[in-house]
């Protein structure tokens, strides 16, 4: 079942979102619908919260990036329970989009690689690097997790120039190619 996705101006994407165990009620329906959700948008990445579940689980399907990072050719993850446990210096810059801002797309900065604990889908516990692409979308979800947008990253001024698109998702006055959750259930 695809979900439709939460976007700007609902609270449910401003609460820092609550773990869960192995015995959460419909877990893998959970996830298996934020999948089909995520690809019936095209999105890279989803985040609970973007579905209107507060529960610290996000997917990424960075098969996208394999042309230039040939690593990510299988790259379909799901992170439970993620937590960040150390970012690099070094960072970069790349244009960002996010299913629950549709129709905006910035640049921002990120650290290159992130470190990451978190469990799978069957709760085995992983300890992992991930760089590039595939760090880069997983901060971007991880960032859902926390509560946190991408448009926070921009600066003040930035994030002023944007103000008009940012009301016209509040008042469901976008129309992107999936279905979508407003603050005014426009849509």
């Amino acid at each position: 079942m695809k979900y439709p996705v939460t976007v700007y101006g609902d609270t449910a994407l401003r609460k820092e979102a609550q773990d869960v165990d192995k015995n959460y009620e419909g877990l893998a329906e959970i996830i298996s619908n934020m999948w089909e959700t995520m690809n019936g948008s095209d999105g890279v990445g989803l985040a609970a919260p973007q579905v209107g579940k507060s529960i610290r689980v996000f997917i990424v399907d960075a098969t996208s990036g394999a042309d230039k990072e040939p690593e990510l050719a299988d790259f379909k993850k799901v992170f439970i329970n993620p937590e960040i446990l150390e970012l690099s210096d070094e960072e970069w810059t790349m244009n960002e989009g996010c299913l629950s801002l549709p129709e905006i797309h910035e640049e921002v900065t990120r650290p290159n690689v992130v470190k990451l604990k978190y469990y799978d889908e069957d709760f085995n516990e992983h300890i992992e690097e991930f760089k590039g692409y595939a760090g880069r979308i997983i901060q971007h979800e991880y960032d859902h997790l926390e509560g946190i947008l991408f448009i926070d990253h921009l600066s003040p001024l930035r994030r002023r120039l944007l103000k008009s698109k940012l009301n016209n998702i509040v008042h469901g006055k976008v129309q992107p190619a999936y279905k979508i959750k407003t603050p005014m259930n426009a849509v």
